[in-house]
């Protein structure tokens, strides 16, 4: 009678594994995270925080075009450049054209470039094409768009030509609505691509629920489409915001220097009192001074997010350890009544 060798299972022929006591983890492995984000704080500390700090000890020097040579020996005059920028310049005037271009440009964009995602969300004959065509004012060079409105807009240009009228868009206080009208149509293009990329993520099923209970277009606007839009909108308008603060090239090239008071913004400012000027230390007060301002909605796009508050970082170090310490008790306990 050949004999049935029963083999036991292979767990039971491995040793009980020995469970490591809590801190005893190798740092390679408990902080595997933090190594993995080591080339991006590299970076960052490279191209971000150094020139950042820089700037703020060129902001603390009377730097002009006399002490550059040896920047290191420059004159310290601490706060004086940053009291000088908002009691002797024009930095607060700069201030409020930049913020009040830039609220008035992104409240114009938003509703143009939903307006132009709807459009182009459905299929007809031709919808590549007219896509094509609403990115044409975005992927155009500002400098090329700064100029071909610069020419438009001469007292004997396109503009005046067409209505008839003989305003002077490039100077006095119509240069204001010329550069806002100017950034409008460069500006909204951006809103329509992440807005179209908003309506990809609707289900079609929904719609097609919507269509069967008769929904209108405008109730299906407001309880279908619109929440959607939230997110991708949110980003778009803190972006263009951002992006329509720090915009320098468009009124560089569409009005030259000096610029008329209606449109001197932060970044030309700056640019003014370094390289025409050559007071470096001034500008450098100018440049912190223009990024407090434009850190200021970025805070309050992550505060709405809840990026910066941790709500969905999960558990704390020590909660993890705490789990853990729960579900090995068990696991101890059964290797000691094995050893015993």
């Amino acid at each position: 009678m050949t004999q049935v060798q029963t083999r036991a299972p292979r767990d039971a022929e491995r040793p009980p594994r020995e469970v490591r006591p809590h801190g005893r983890t190798p740092l390679y492995r408990r902080e595997r995270p933090l190594w993995m984000l080591l080339p991006g704080g590299v970076l960052m500390l490279v191209v971000i925080v150094v020139p950042l700090l820089v700037g703020v000890y060129i902001a603390m020097l009377d730097l002009d075009q006399y002490t550059l040579r040896q920047w290191f020996s420059a004159p310290f005059v601490g706060l004086a450049n940053f009291v000088e920028a908002f009691t002797d310049s024009p930095l607060l005037h700069s201030v409020w054209i930049s913020v009040s271009l830039s609220v008035l440009v992104t409240a114009a964009t938003v509703p143009i470039g939903v307006a132009a995602a709807i459009s182009t969300q459905n299929r007809f004959p031709g919808r590549g094409l007219v896509r094509s065509v609403y990115l044409i004012p975005y992927v155009l060079p500002a400098f090329v768009v700064g100029t071909f409105f610069r020419t438009m807009l001469q007292p004997q240009g396109v503009v005046n030509t067409v209505f008839g009228t003989d305003v002077l868009w490039l100077n006095g206080s119509a240069s204001y609505w010329a550069l806002a009208g100017v950034m409008v149509w460069t500006s909204w293009p951006f809103v329509y691509l992440l807005s179209l990329a908003g309506l990809q993520a609707v289900d079609g099923e929904v719609h097609e629920a919507a269509a069967l209970d008769g929904v209108t277009w405008w109730a299906k606007l407001r309880y279908i489409v619109f929440p959607y839009l939230r997110g991708p909108l949110s980003l778009a308008v803190i972006i263009s915001i951002l992006h329509n603060i720090n915009n320098f090239t468009l009124p560089f090239v569409l009005f030259g220097i000096p610029l008329p008071s209606s449109v001197e913004v932060m970044p030309v400012l700056t640019y003014i009192a370094s390289f025409q000027s050559f007071r470096f230390g001034l500008s450098a007060a100018m440049a912190i001074c223009s990024l407090v301002i434009v850190a200021i909605p970025l805070f309050v796009y992550l505060r709405a997010v809840k990026l910066d508050t941790g709500d969905d970082a999960g558990p704390t170090r020590k909660q993890r350890r705490a789990d853990l310490a729960t579900l090995a008790a068990p696991v101890a306990a059964d290797i000691e009544g094995a050893r015993a």
